[in-house]
Order: C-alpha cells, then structure tokens, then sequence
C-alpha cells in the first residue's frame, strides 16, 4: 500500500489529508482503528525514539506520546514495590516491554492520558493487559502476540488504533516539508546518540558512573524526539520531567524540573497511603493525586470538596513536607538540547536533585555554567552536538 487516506488533518477543516510514500510503500500497517493525522505524527516520531533507546541501550524501550512530543520514555528494568503502587500496577504481570511502557507512561501520568504508545519490541499480553487499563488513542511496535492483538481490539469499544511497523525500515536521506505552500528540505537527523558523546566532561568533577551515562543517553535520545527548546530529567533508565517547547531555556529547565519534583512527591507516604472512593477511575486519581500534591490542597480541603476523590479525609502534605521529600532526590540526570545560556539552568536542575548534565556546550557563558556546576560538584559533559526538533 502506498497511501493511506486520513478523515483530517491537524483540524477538522484541513482536508483532503493522507500519508503517502513517494517511491515504495508505506512501512506500516494498520491492524484495528483508524488512526488521525496526529495520530501518525505522534506514533513515527515515538516509534523512532524508542528504536534508537533499544539500539543504544540493548534494552526493550517504550514511549508515552502526546501532540508531537514524549510525556515519557523507559527502559524496560524492572519494576520495584514503590513503582509498582505509585504507577497502579500492583497485581499486574509484568514482562520487561510491559515495564518499559509502565514506566513510560508513569513519568508524567496527567501529561499521557490519551497518549499514543510506542514500543520498541513486539507487544506482549502483559503490555496489552496495562494498556487496556489506561486511556489512550493508539499504539505503534514492530508486532503482535496473538493475545495482545485481541486485547487491544477491544479496547474503546472496538476502535483502539493499533499500528505494526516494519522495523527494519529506514527513511530516506532528504525529509522534505510544506509550511504556507513553500517547501524545506533538510537532511534527515541520522545522528547517532551514544557514550562517546560524553567523553568531554569540563567540571572539575569527572566521575560519571554507568547508570549515570546510560540515563544521560536516554535524556538526549529523549530530546532528539522533542518539540525544542526541551530540557529532561532522567533517573534510572526512565524520564522523570519532560520540558518541551518553550521559548526560553530556564523556562524548559523548570517545567521538567517541577515534572520531576511532582514524579518524587508520588512516593511520599502519605500519597501512597491515600484512600480512594470506590470505583474511581484511573484518570481521576491522577487528577486527584496532583491535586493532592499541589500547593492549592489546602483550599480544596477548605471548600469541602476532598470527598469527590477520597473515601477518608486526607491529611495535608504541607510544604516543608515537601520540600523535605524532594530535598532527597539525588543521582538525577539532565539532558538540553541545546546550551545552557546562564548558570540558573544549573541552579534550578540541582534542586531536583541532578547530579550529572550533558549540553552541548557553546554558550559565551559557559564558563559561568561550568562554574555554577563546580560550585555543587556537578559532572557536566559537553556534548558538541545540538539536537533540536520541530
């Protein structure tokens, strides 16, 4: 099949819309649904972050996706009892492509409902089981156990988008784009993103320990794949904090910071502790969790409304307790893909407990920001090599 025809476009009024190979044919297939024209921009971009993690890593990866970029990636390791509770997968089968996409869509789970899944091995039961739990519109993997094929099919009464990729495909070299009936061309981003990248450590502090370069690698491989500006935190194997698309630099550090801190809080005591009303569903304790978690709790619990979430009247986490419980993040990873301009960057990152930085380096205040890493014993690696994404 050489085209496939889409109901519209990015909007309802953008019509005709397809996808189509100029020369060949389309490298996937749709196996149920009828995935939309973000539903393919979202599924080929993930598909391709989560085959460049499975190369670098040897690991399964999976990827959370909504509009163009990662709400989270993983590595499929496996899961602990805190993971287990805080991403609701306790009682789950879990095989290692099931926690990959667990802890994918766990990073930042208000930011992946309705998100369209990307794994980079061939979807299993257990995969299929978690996701048929989860609201979202679509998934995309090299291919389908049985079982798991007649899980998804059942999923939104019929319609789940499922989508089999040939992983052995490889784009062509020139991408070509129309934006306002003018065509770009570029060269198709084949850079390779691996360990070497990290060689030229310029801190003063140089030891950079394995599980500190693999999840620097999953950080920029991450970035690679997101909408820039975009800054992310990692910490083992999975993204915690996703800042994407915005203007400034320290404005991505601090999203994805507070994504990272927010990540941290839902292994407080008292979140897992929290007791739901029966029957709630998935996606409203999330919403009831951040609520929670935020700095409006307070007023929520004072408008009397805690019992639409609660069975028990919570008891706040007040913000020195919170302060206090993310005061214990450490070992955390930070990839930009671009340079750090000014050493708040550093100073914001550090409070989420980062330890370890790569950035391309080439700021005329670099030696201000390398500064700022000596100044908290950060490792900081140059990487020479910008990676953004539009």
């Amino acid at each position: 099949m050489r085209e496939l025809e889409l109901k519209y476009g990015c909007n309802p009024n953008q019509k005709p819309a397809r996808i189509y190979m100029e020369q060949g044919e389309l490298p996937l297939e749709v196996l149920n649904g009828k995935p939309g024209y973000i539903n393919f921009m979202d599924a080929l971009n993930a598909w391709q972050l989560v085959k460049s993690l499975n190369k670098a890593t040897g690991l399964p990866a999976a990827a959370s996706f909504k509009h163009v970029s990662p709400a989270g990636a993983a590595l499929g390791t496996p899961l602990t009892p805190v993971e287990q509770q805080m991403y609701f997968a306790d009682g789950c089968d879990t095989s290692p492509i099931a926690c990959a996409y667990i802890k994918a869509r766990g990073a930042d789970r208000l930011c992946s409902y309705g998100d369209w899944a990307a794994l980079s091995d061939v979807c299993d039961e257990a995969t299929a089981r978690f996701l048929a739990m989860e609201v979202s519109d679509g998934i995309i993997a090299p291919g389908y156990t049985e079982q798991a094929l007649a899980i998804l099919k059942t999923k939104k009464k019929g319609s789940y988008n499922v989508v089999r990729i040939d992983p052995s495909y490889e784009p062509s070299p020139v991408e070509l784009r129309h934006i306002y009936g003018i065509t770009f061309q570029q060269g198709y981003n084949d850079f390779e993103i691996n360990r070497s990248l990290l060689d030229n450590i310029v801190t003063q502090a140089k030891d950079l320990p394995e599980q500190a370069k693999n999840d620097l690698i999953v950080s920029l491989i991450t970035l690679k794949y997101t909408q820039s500006n975009s800054v992310c935190y990692v910490k083992n194997g999975q993204t915690i904090g996703v800042g994407a698309g915005q203007q400034s630099r320290i404005h991505c550090t601090r999203l994805a910071g507070s994504k990272a801190d927010n990540w941290m809080l839902r292994q407080h005591p008292k979140v897992l502790a929290l007791s739901f009303v029966e029957g709630i569903r998935r996606p409203n304790r999330d919403n009831a969790i951040d609520l929670y978690i935020s700095d409006e709790y307070e007023d929520i619990l004072a408008e009397g409304v805690w019992q639409e979430h609660f069975a028990v009247k919570p008891e706040p986490l007040t913000r020195e307790e919170k302060r206090a419980w993310i005061a214990q993040m450490s070992g955390v990873s930070v990839g930009s893909d671009a340079f750090f301009p000014f050493g708040d960057n550093v100073e914001r990152a550090r409070k989420s407990g980062v330890a370890y930085i790569a950035q391309p380096g080439g700021s005329i205040r670099d030696d201000h920001v390398i500064q700022t890493c000596d100044k908290y014993g950060i490792v900081m690696a140059f990487t020479g090599m910008r990676l953004f994404h539009h």
